[in-house]
C-alpha cells in the first residue's frame, strides 16, 4: 500500500470527533442528524468530518431521499490498519531504511568526490568516512595481490594522502595486508556503514 494513503489514513484519525463517528458507528448505520445528536455537535461539523473520513475510505454513504446515512468502512479500516503494522514493524521498515541509506551514500558522493571522481577531502564524520572508503575501495579488483608502491598509486587517482587512505582500508578491514602486499577482504568483513549510528 502506498505510503500516502497509510499517512491519510492516520491524519483521519487524528481527531477525537472523527474517532468518536467511527466509535458510533460499529454500532451500525447512522444518519448525519442522529451523529449530531449523540455527539451534541452540529450537522455542517458532522459532514465535514464525515468527509474526511470519506477521502480516507474509512466510512461509506448512502442517500435515501434527503436523508444522508454513513457506515464503517471495516475492510479498508483494517486493511490500512494492516498495512501500517507491515510497514512500521516487517518489510516496509527496512524498504525505507534502504532508501534512507541510498540517499544518504548518493548525497556522501556527490558532496565529497569532485566530477573525476577525485576525494575533495576525507570526511570527518565516521559513517561518511566509510562511504567515502567503501566508494574508493570498490574500484579494486578483489582477488588481485597489490604491491604497496600499487596502492598507494592507485589512491593517489582519488586523493593525494594516500599513506591515511591505505591504513584506513587496513583499520576498516576493507583490505588485509602481509608481507607488503594487500588484497581485498571478502565485503562480509567491512566495516559496516550502515550500522553506524
Amino acid at each position: 500500500m502506498q505510503l500516502e494513503k497509510i499517512v491519510n489514513y492516520h491524519k483521519a484519525l487524528a481527531d477525537p470527533t472523527r474517532l468518536r463517528i467511527l466509535l458510533l458507528l460499529s454500532e451500525g448505520e447512522m444518519n448525519g442528524q442522529a451523529l449530531a445528536e449523540k455527539l451534541n455537535i452540529s450537522q455542517p461539523t458532522v459532514t465535514h468530518h464525515a468527509a474526511k473520513l470519506r477521502e480516507a475510505a474509512l466510512i461509506t454513504e448512502r442517500r435515501e431521499k434527503n436523508t444522508v446515512y454513513f457506515a464503517q468502512n471495516r475492510y479498508f479500516i483494517q486493511q490500512h490498519a494492516q498495512a501500517s503494522l507491515e510497514l512500521i514493524l516487517r518489510k516496509g521498515g527496512k524498504e525505507m531504511t534502504t532508501t534512507a541509506n541510498e540517499q544518504m551514500k548518493s548525497a556522501v558522493i556527490r558532496n565529497f568526490f569532485a566530477k573525476d571522481g577525485r576525494l575533495r577531502s576525507i570526511p570527518a564524520q565516521y559513517k561518511k568516512k566509510l562511504i567515502a572508503l567503501e566508494h574508493v575501495v570498490e574500484r579494486l579488483e578483489p582477488g588481485r595481490k597489490y604491491t604497496e608502491k600499487e596502492i598507494n598509486e592507485f589512491i593517489k587517482q582519488f586523493h593525494e594522502d594516500y599513506a591515511t587512505i591505505r591504513r584506513e582500508f587496513i583499520m576498516h578491514q576493507f583490505m588485509y595486508r602481509e608481507d607488503g602486499i594487500y588484497e581485498l577482504n571478502p565485503r562480509e568483513l567491512w566495516t559496516r556503514w550502515e550500522d553506524v549510528k
